[in-house]
């Protein structure tokens, strides 16, 4: 039998201090990305149970919840912005320093959401306020989401790619569980004045997990991609004009695969809100406790998708996602529309299977698309982008078809929609899944 080679000394402790620092880059990343998203959610649970009512008052239901979705969707067309921002600082001055401003960003405008004055105490301004912090939320998060996928992913190795790039993608359904479990709570203890200040403390504990997210962060080093690049001088001058000029296909691909997995995504998880206490008239918390226990089943899925992507490849495992939740949809408003509380639940914690399929693989098949010089900025903002329909849009859509066809039905064929044009966008994205090199990344590319 052959023996393996002996390594040197030299050569084990590089490979030891190469899994030391991916384990903390996917710790950081994944840390952070459920303290940003947990801001994030927080704002669309508080928009479906409590702004309507505080900072609309004088509006009809209907109406009154439009214009609260109206402030939730400006942190959608917020998030380009973050990205054409960060994604140019991500990829001139790093991933680690990024990433620590957008964190920062975040956690403030969400804390300063706690001290907006409602209605009654200074009129449409409160609302003015929210807007803007909505908007500062957005920026935020649009640079986020990619640089807390390439810390993890470029210190992975290409068989372990995807999972590694799925753990900060589990940040999305555990922000989501702590957003809906911090408000059940909040709701909880605070009972009948939940509208008068118990909506307010999630805003306030935003400032705790900010500063958590920020000690672990600083301690990350910066990843071995961008680390090669500032070393052979090959850093991009104007990386966001460049990945334009160079991978637009690939980014106008990555925005319309968006509708697919992020219009479900946000009617199955805030719009649900507004649609089961207005239309059918069902129990608040019962709502949360549905989409609560989806996010916990997300904890799993999410990086099983990642897991399955390596081996699968990416695009099998998304597409496997997104030719489900296309006839999900109808069942899913079937199984609201009932009004059993064991079929709500079901239909809620079922409606994140097939998102967290294409969650799981999205976050290494997006970036492998484009080479590490312009890997933030193209995997910013072609997904951010491909965000202000689906996600700041649909809703908006959606509150409008359930108030006048009364059930969820025309909101499943506009699901429906989306789903056929994001799964045609998927299918022309090349797959890196079950390749050494990412796009760029191979021998004899710079």
């Amino acid at each position: 039998m052959e023996k393996e080679p002996v390594r040197s000394v030299s050569e084990q402790e590089l490979d030891a201090e190469t899994r030391s620092q991916l384990n903390r880059a996917v710790i950081a990343g994944t840390v952070g990305a459920v303290i940003e998203w947990y801001d994030f959610f927080l704002y669309s649970v508080v928009t479906g149970l409590v702004f309507a009512q505080l900072y609309f008052p004088q509006s009809d239901p209907l109406t009154g919840t439009m214009q609260a979705f109206a402030i939730y969707g400006v942190g959608f067309v917020a998030r380009p912005v973050g990205a054409f921002i960060f994604g140019h600082l991500g990829d001139r001055v790093g991933r680690k320093a990024t990433l620590i401003a957008t964190l920062t960003l975040m956690g403030v405008a969400t804390f300063a959401v706690a001290f907006v004055p409602t209605y009654d105490q200074i009129g449409i301004w409160g609302a003015g306020m929210l807007v803007v912090l909505r908007f500062v939320q957005g920026v935020g998060v649009g640079g986020e989401w990619s640089g807390g996928v390439l810390l993890a992913m470029e210190w992975s190795k290409s068989n372990n790619r995807g999972l590694m790039s799925a753990w900060p993608q589990f940040g999305s359904p555990a922000g989501l569980f702590l957003a809906n479990a911090v408000v059940w709570g909040c709701a909880l203890g605070s009972g009948s004045e939940f509208l008068e200040w118990g909506w307010r403390i999630p805003f306030f504990i935003s400032a705790l997990l900010i500063l958590v997210g920020l000690y672990i962060r600083i301690g990350v080093k910066e990843t071995p991609s961008f680390t090669k690049l500032v070393n052979e001088k090959k850093i991009e001058k104007a990386p966001v004009s460049a990945v334009i000029k160079t991978h637009w296909k690939p980014m106008v691909w990555i925005m319309l695969a968006r509708f697919v997995e992020l219009a479900p995504y946000y009617v199955f998880t805030s719009f649900v809100f507004s649609y089961g206490t207005t239309t059918l008239g069902l129990p608040r918390d019962l709502l949360l406790a549905g989409v609560m226990a989806g996010a916990a089943l997300s904890c799993f899925t999410i990086p099983f998708a990642g897991w399955l992507s390596d081996r699968w490849g990416r695009k099998p495992v998304f597409l496997m996602g997104a030719l489900t939740v296309i006839p999900y949809s109808f069942l899913y408003f079937y199984m609201l529309d009932t009004r059993e509380p064991a079929l709500v639940v079901l239909a809620i914690v079922l409606s994140l299977i097939p998102h967290d399929l294409m969650w799981g693989a999205f976050g290494a098949f997006v970036s492998e698309n484009f080479p590490a010089k312009l890997r933030y900025s193209g995997a910013s903002i072609s997904t951010q982008l491909g965000s202000v329909l689906p996600g700041g849009v649909v809703p908006i859509v959606a509150a409008y078809l359930a108030a006048k066809y009364g059930n969820g039905y025309a909101v499943a064929g506009l699901l429906a929609v989306c789903g056929v044009v994001g799964t045609w966008a998927a299918c022309q994205l090349k797959d890196y899944g079950r390749e050494e090199h990412m796009a760029g990344d191979g021998p004899g590319n710079t």
